[in-house]
């Protein structure tokens, strides 16, 4: 899948749920996907076809409101992954916010559609952090001014900070602040995430305001695995962590 996923220009995770009947891959797509398959021509036209409709709104639809073809490749890896090591400098990560946080963070746009189902589905996401099954080991480091500053009331920060307090007692969360320095470091650049598989290679996940990005190059994804490692070799141990979080609850 990851050979196919280089070959058609995609991360072997959207080759996933197009297999799952989860993303509807666009024409061009399928275009270079039949033509690396070897498909014979009498089938190529069939199928085309069947793509060019997929999107008519007389199609079954599959999923859920507010989840964009970005955020079904990020809940796949969620899903799918043995490991996770989130890098937040200025908020909290997505799998470790409460529902008020999220909000004063989705809903700074009063026409957003769907707004209580995009809060819903990412409280849900944290399942993946608890289920009895295989559950995604994370690994959060936080940055300094995530803990500091105040988004939404004093009220919702205080919540975000004593949920964060609870969840670092779990056996599958590691959280690690990050103190605030003067010196240059890559991390600086930004936010990112890093997947890793048991059975496939790793991905990093770069997210911005309104997109963002996979990377699959196994040059690219080493590069972020070595600054998440020397960003933690940067933060404060997790005692000293839960630590810092308790005093500005207080």
């Amino acid at each position: 899948m990851r050979e196919l996923g280089k070959r058609v220009g995609v991360s072997h995770g959207t080759i996933s749920l197009w297999t799952n009947g989860k993303l509807i891959p666009k024409v061009s797509q399928i275009d270079v996907l039949m033509q690396v398959l070897c498909v014979p021509d009498v089938e190529r036209h069939r199928i085309r076809e069947l793509t060019e409709h997929a999107r008519e709104q007389d199609w079954l639809t599959i999923g859920q409101p507010g989840v964009t073809e970005q955020l079904a490749v990020v809940l796949e890896c969620e899903r799918t992954a043995k490991y996770a090591t989130d890098w937040a400098p200025d908020v909290i990560p997505g799998l470790l916010q409460t529902g008020d946080y999220a909000r004063t963070i989705l809903g700074r746009r009063s026409d957003l559609p769907n707004l209580d189902a995009r809060v819903a589905l990412r409280v849900g996401r944290r399942d993946v952090l608890t289920r009895a099954v295989r559950p995604l080991q994370l690994t959060a480091l936080v940055g300094e001014k995530a803990i500091r500053y105040c988004i939404g009331s004093p009220t919702v920060r205080n919540h975000q900070l004593r949920y964060l307090l609870t969840m670092a007692e779990a056996e599958t969360v590691t959280i690690r602040v990050v103190p605030l320095g003067h010196e240059w470091h890559p991390s600086r650049m930004g936010p990112f995430i890093v997947y890793e598989f048991e059975d496939d290679p790793p991905i990093v996940h770069l997210e911005h305001h309104r997109s963002g990005t996979f990377l699959y190059n196994e040059n690219d994804v080493e590069e972020y695995r070595a600054i998440a490692v020397e960003t933690g070799e940067r933060a404060m141990t997790p005692e000293k962590s839960a630590a810092f979080i308790a005093k500005h609850v207080k």
